[in-house]
């Protein structure tokens, strides 16, 4: 399920990238918007880091997928940051569309990974190890 929602939003980015550009609208500046970004640049990597902790313990497939879809939604909320930042200082509007586009590859990356099962707790355990 989780894999799905990464290729759900792979699609989504994209279209809304492509969108962006193709009528050259630079992305919405607000106060709430910013602060909400910067937030998540604290909160998701630790979020991801104990998420990670947990699913390895638990050797919990489904935790460690959702652990990389925290891990995308900082890389997004970086990307949204620097995209604001750039078109505020520069007047480029076109960053955060590009930077998005950018982005597709690695979510659906990610979504096909979740998708096959592949976590870093999927691998095979030698039964000779202890887990």
């Amino acid at each position: 399920m989780i894999g799905l929602c990464f290729l759900l939003l792979a699609v989504y980015v994209l279209y809304e990238a492509a969108e962006a550009l193709i009528q050259r609208r630079a992305a919405e500046q607000t106060t709430v918007g910013i602060v909400v970004a910067a937030l998540s640049l604290v909160v998701m990597p630790v979020l991801v880091h104990f998420k990670r902790r947990v699913a390895s313990r638990l050797q919990s497939g489904a935790l460690e997928a959702e652990a990389r879809q925290t891990r995308v939604c900082a890389y997004l909320s970086a990307i949204l940051l620097a995209g604001l930042g750039l078109n505020s200082w520069f007047g480029w509007w076109w960053v955060d569309p590009v930077s998005g586009l950018l982005m597709v590859p690695l979510i659906a990356w990610e979504g096909l990974e979740a998708m096959r099962g592949r976590t870093c707790c999927s691998a095979e355990i030698d039964p000779g190890q202890t887990p």
